[in-house]
């Protein structure tokens, strides 16, 4: 029997390649939480937990996601057989309440060994990749709208992305709409406008946005009510032929029966960590499947290594009408991968390797890491 003898887990800290601006904060660095498990036979996995924000946006930081695991889940896994990750799920929500993206960076470590051991890819375990590529759209937040303008030519210049997703709800409602309308006139036919409101939006609101998004020809207006009003995501979703995608209201499978017996939502943006992990991602993927609901591959802005984990998951299934938005590693100054996921043509390639099929480079880990000697990290030692 092979078990799990070691857990580790990591905050890196990485700049951006500019400020990401969302409706309750500026992002000018993204943390995440690196997870390495080793196990018996003298294989490892890697996992990630990522929040967006930290506790401004959700209710989980790097700072509780490290906590969870050292405290909380690695007690309880330590020894336990490690091809059983049913039941080492099983001990971890026992164990922990909540705090999926804790669970969910311990469970990809855990199917990445998994794979790993097998010879095999963690899609193969979930099925068995359909597509070899999936598309990426970008996310223009800025916050100024010739700014925004320039980064969306300049992407579908080098082919990169041609799907935008602004983010809004900062600025009064005509304020957002008029920069939602300039960045679509600049975009044209060359590519598809979404927004993200973040949840920043009342009813009220959200009625007149919504129904300006769709008189410019915005396609998909991502979570515009808090999470808590399902019954105002409900009246936007039947009021208007704008697709409503649910985002922050989906903590996992039960969320998504939830809003999915409600009729309160055209479209879930599915996301690992704040699912709980793979496997519950892959089970609010088959709520939303069996629904009628359109899928959209969701990302907490997580670096390299838990971007290709969700790869790994979404090239399994057989439609994702609305693409993914797995742009992640682009927004980071540096890759942290020893091999960078391929992005081109506007689309990310799911990798071929074992495991999730990519490792990350140890010495950026090493110099990323916050625990390393802040003198060490400004002069740049390897």
């Amino acid at each position: 029997m092979t078990t799990i003898d070691h857990i580790e887990s990591i905050i890196i800290d990485v700049p951006t390649v500019r400020g990401h601006v969302l409706s309750m904060t500026t992002m000018m660095t993204q943390s995440v939480v690196l997870v390495h498990v080793r196990f018996s036979d003298g294989s490892e996995g890697w996992g990630e937990g990522a929040s967006i924000g930290g506790l401004s946006y959700g209710p989980e930081s790097v700072e509780s996601i490290k906590l969870a695991v050292d405290s909380y889940i690695a007690p309880v896994l330590l020894g336990k057989d490690a091809d059983r990750i049913a039941a080492a799920c099983g001990l971890m929500a026992r164990a922990v309440k909540g705090n999926h993206a804790a669970r969910a960076a311990v469970e990809t470590a855990l199917w990445d060994g998994l794979a790993r051991r097998l010879g095999t890819s963690v899609a193969q375990l979930f099925g068995g990749r359909i597509h070899e590529r999936l598309p990426v759209a970008w996310t223009l937040a800025s916050g100024n709208s010739e700014t925004d303008i320039a980064e969306a030519e300049q992407m579908l210049s080098e082919r990169r992305h041609r799907d935008f997703k602004l983010k809004i709800g900062k600025r009064k409602v005509k304020d957002d709409l008029a920069h939602v309308a300039a960045i679509a006139r600049a975009v044209g036919d060359q590519g598809t406008i979404r927004v993200d409101v973040n949840q920043a939006w009342s009813l009220t609101e959200a009625r007149y946005g919504v129904k300006g998004l769709q008189e410019i020809g915005c396609v998909l207006v991502e979570q515009p009510v808090p999470r808590e009003r399902l019954d105002g995501l409900r009246a936007l979703t039947q009021g208007y032929e704008i697709a409503i995608m649910a985002d922050e209201v989906l903590q996992g499978p039960a969320d998504a029966m939830r809003v999915a017996c409600e009729h309160a939502a055209d479209v879930f943006a599915v996301k690992v960590c704040q699912s709980g992990g793979l496997l519950p991602a892959a089970e609010v993927i088959a709520i939303a499947r069996a629904a009628g609901i359109g899928l959209y591959g969701g990302t907490m802005l997580e670096s390299g290594l838990g971007t290709a984990a969700a790869v790994q998951l979404f090239s399994t299934v057989p439609e994702l009408a609305w693409g993914t938005e797995l742009f992640g590693p682009l927004l980071l100054t540096e890759e942290i991968l020893a091999e960078p996921l391929d992005y081109r043509d506007f689309s990310v390639a799911v990798p071929t390797g074992p495991g999730i099929g990519t490792m990350p480079d140890p010495d950026k880990v090493k110099f990323y890491r916050r625990d390393r000697s802040d003198s060490l990290r400004a002069v740049g030692a390897p």
